[in-house]
């Protein structure tokens, strides 16, 4: 799948994804829609993982079966990447300081990692201008 559009995901859409893609802004609902054809890449953060299993356990996201489960039927789409945290994302990540929010200094470390746009609503990160953003 190389030279497809890629870019990395926020938790918020992938579970807006996953429950209906009506929340999704219109390029993010267009990129996922391109990532089910199997004609764009969206890398997923471990701390997007870790922070759906958070959530899944405190029952603020109910993903209708385990996280583990959840991430293995996604996954299984090839346009689906996971990708690993990195000492660099962790400095990266430390180095915005425009959050108090592990989770989105870690997100966007990632696409800054990758030199790639977020999928993101979220009004602070896009305030930042520390990534790109789609939504």
């Amino acid at each position: 799948m190389a030279d497809l559009p890629a870019a990395v995901t926020d938790t918020h859409p992938l579970i807006f994804h996953a429950v209906s893609g009506r929340q999704l802004g219109t390029r993010a609902a267009a990129l996922f829609d391109r990532c089910e054809r199997q004609q764009a890449i969206l890398y997923v953060p471990a701390a997007v993982i870790w922070e759906c299993s958070l959530l899944a356990r405190v029952a603020r996201i109910n993903l209708r079966r385990t996280v583990r489960d959840f991430f293995a039927d996604l996954f299984s789409n090839p346009a689906y990447q996971p990708l690993d945290l990195t000492a660099e994302q962790i400095f990266l990540a430390d180095e915005l300081r425009f959050t108090r929010d592990p989770f989105d200094g870690l997100v966007c470390a990632a696409a800054r990692s990758l030199d790639l746009p977020l999928v993101t609503r979220d009004e602070a990160i896009r305030g930042s201008g520390a990534v790109k953003v789609v939504w």
